[in-house]
C-alpha cells in the first residue's frame, strides 16, 4: 500500500476511535461515559482475540481493566502497553487520555494482523486519575507478581502540539537540556530501559516526528513529575518501563479541564506517533 495512503487511513481510524472516547467519563461522576467507553474498548480488543477482564475493588465498587494478549512470532517475554481510559471530572479527556486509548486499539489492530517478535499484552487501565495505591495499573502490576516483562510502555497524553517558542516547560535545570517549544514526544524511562528508548526514539523519528528522552535513575523518587502514569508501579517492580508523554500540563493549556476537547489535538502528530510505535515494537 502505498505510504501516503496508508498514514492517512490510520489518521482516520484514529479520528474514528477519539470521536468514540472524548466524552466525561469519570468513573464516579459520569457514569454513562465510562461505561460507554469501557465498552468500546472491549469491542474494539474483541475484533482482534480473546479479551480478559481484570478486576480490582475500591471499597464496594468494582473496577475494570481489559486485557489483550497477541502472540509473537518468537517465544519471549511479553512486551505490555497501557493506557488509562478515565478521566477527571468536568473533562472530556481528549489528550488526557483518549490519545493514549486510540493509539492502545491501533496497536492491537497492527500487532493481530501482522505479529511483533514479541508476544505483546494490551492493557485499557481504569482509574488513573487517583491515588497511586488505588490505580488499575498498581493492581494489574501487583496481580503479575513475580512475572517478568520484556518492556512495560505507558501511553499518556499523545496529542498536543505547539511550535510556538517557550510553549515548553521543564522542571528546574532540564530546560538547559531540552527544547522549548512544545513540538516532540518525550520518552521517560528508567535506566533499564535506555536501549529502548533509543531505539523508539529512531523509530518516531523516523516517522516524521521530533522525539526526545529522558533517563531516570532511583525509580523517579527524586523526580516524581516522572511517575504521573501506569508506568510507575511497574518502575517499583523493576521492570524495564517507559512513559510516553506529550507532557501533559508541562505544555498543555487544557490538561485536566473541560477545554480538552478533540478540536485541540494534533491528529497528524497522533499519527506520527503512532506510526513510529508499531514499526519501533514489532522490531524490538
Amino acid at each position: 500500500m502505498n505510504e501516503t495512503l496508508r498514514m492517512l487511513e490510520l489518521k482516520e481510524r484514529l479520528r474514528s476511535h477519539l470521536q468514540e472516547i472524548v466524552r466525561e467519563r469519570d468513573a464516579y461522576l459520569a457514569t454513562e461515559g465510562h461505561f460507554y467507553v469501557q465498552q468500546y474498548i472491549r469491542q474494539t480488543f474483541e475484533q482482534w482475540g480473546t479479551v480478559d477482564r481484570h478486576e480490582f475493588k475500591i471499597g464496594q465498587r468494582t473496577h475494570t481493566n481489559w486485557v489483550l494478549n497477541l502472540i509473537g512470532k518468537q517465544n519471549k517475554l511479553p512486551i505490555l502497553m497501557g493506557a488509562h481510559y478515565d478521566t477527571v471530572p468536568g473533562s472530556p479527556g481528549a489528550d488526557d487520555n483518549a490519545t493514549g486509548v486510540a493509539v492502545l486499539l491501533e496497536l492491537a489492530r497492527a500487532f493481530s494482523t501482522n505479529s511483533a517478535r514479541h508476544p505483546v499484552r494490551l492493557v485499557a487501565f481504569d482509574f488513573e486519575e487517583t491515588t497511586y495505591d488505588r490505580a488499575g495499573s498498581t493492581h494489574y502490576a501487583n496481580s503479575l507478581q513475580n512475572a517478568p516483562l520484556r518492556l512495560m510502555i505507558s501511553l499518556e497524553m499523545l496529542g498536543y502540539c505547539t511550535s510556538r517558542p517557550h510553549s515548553q516547560t521543564y522542571p528546574a535545570g532540564l530546560e538547559r537540556l531540552y527544547p522549548n517549544q512544545g513540538n516532540f514526544i518525550g520518552l521517560v524511562g528508567n535506566l533499564k530501559s535506555i536501549p529502548d528508548m533509543v531505539h523508539l526514539r529512531r523509530a518516531i523519528r523516523k516517522a516524521g516526528v521530533n522525539c526526545e528522552w529522558l533517563p531516570v535513575p532511583q525509580k523517579g523518587k527524586f523526580l516524581p513529575l516522572t511517575r504521573r502514569s501506569d508506568h510507575a508501579p511497574f518502575w517499583d517492580r523493576g521492570d524495564r518501563a517507559l512513559m510516553i508523554t506529550d507532557t501533559a500540563d508541562l505544555r498543555n493549556p487544557h490538561y485536566h479541564k473541560a477545554s480538552d476537547r478533540l478540536e485541540t489535538i494534533d491528529l497528524d502528530f497522533l499519527t506520527g506517533i503512532c506510526a513510529g510505535l508499531i514499526e519501533g515494537i514489532r522490531h524490538l
